[in-house]
């Protein structure tokens, strides 16, 4: 899982530069399959994934623009200055899954764009650092939405982070909303992700007619933020750190 973790990490690292004006999804996604498929020996967890329900995901990395929340499907939409990005990636080594996201602005985006990107960051690290032996779940998703809500924002409630390991997603389901004290209590050696979606406007979210693109239902700008982690004995490890990966907040 660190393995694994890491490389996702790098993915992301490998693409930060190529996110630009002018750019489409469908070239940064092309990017990552080569680089994940050729350079780094991985499998694009995404590509042809199909849990029940839905048709098979047709490309390697989820690229959600602007008010977009999740699951966009890469393709011939250009980048425009000031559009914010979320890659979502998750690479398979050797049997076992790493997941990541990060959100990427092309050229300079609004001021508040950037502040809903920055908390966004900070609701992920906040559910982070709420990770221990003995903690509930509920922690982790009432610290999320405190913050997040405290800042004006609403959470997603429809998607929540998940278990990871030898399958994409498994149990438990981390929701980024809830209450102390509730939902499962955590043990050493558990992996899973969080990844909170919060909306500028309202949480309400709907489906597009490619059976897996999410956006916001105000057309709010929505910003998103993942790691993958492990409950250690003492406390948590981030598995999907990385060189680029960008450092976390400074304590409030």
């Amino acid at each position: 899982m660190r393995v694994a973790g890491r490389l996702a990490g790098e993915v992301l690292d490998f693409i930060a530069p190529q996110v630009r004006p002018g750019i489409t999804t469908g070239e940064l996604d092309h990017l990552c399959h080569d680089f994940m498929v050729n350079e780094q020996k991985t499998i694009p967890a995404p590509l042809n994934y199909a849990p029940p329900g839905y048709k098979p995901f047709p490309k390697s990395i989820c690229t959600s623009v602007n008010h977009q929340v999740c699951h966009g499907i890469p393709g011939d939409r250009s980048l425009k200055t000031g559009d914010i990005l979320n890659i979502d990636v998750t690479v398979i080594k050797d049997g076992f899954h790493g997941d990541s996201s990060r959100m990427f602005y092309a050229g300079d985006p609004s001021v508040q764009a950037r502040r809903l990107c920055q908390t966004t960051y900070e609701c992920m690290w906040l559910g982070i650092k709420a990770v221990r032996p003995g903690a509930f779940l509920g922690d982790v998703g009432a610290i999320i939405q405190q913050y997040a809500e405290d800042h004006g924002y609403s959470v997603v409630r429809e998607f929540c982070g998940h278990g990871i390991g030898r399958k994409f997603h498994e149990e438990p389901q981390v929701l980024h909303y809830g209450r102390p004290g509730t939902g499962m209590r955590l043990l050493a050696g558990m992996t899973f992700t969080i990844e909170p979606m919060i909306n500028a406007g309202k949480p309400a979210i709907r489906e597009l007619a490619d059976g897996w693109t999410i956006v916001t239902k105000d057309h709010s700008l929505s910003a998103q933020w993942e790691h993958t982690i492990l409950v250690t004995e003492k406390g948590f490890e981030v598995l999907t750190l990385s060189a680029g990966t960008p450092a976390s907040p400074p304590e409030r």
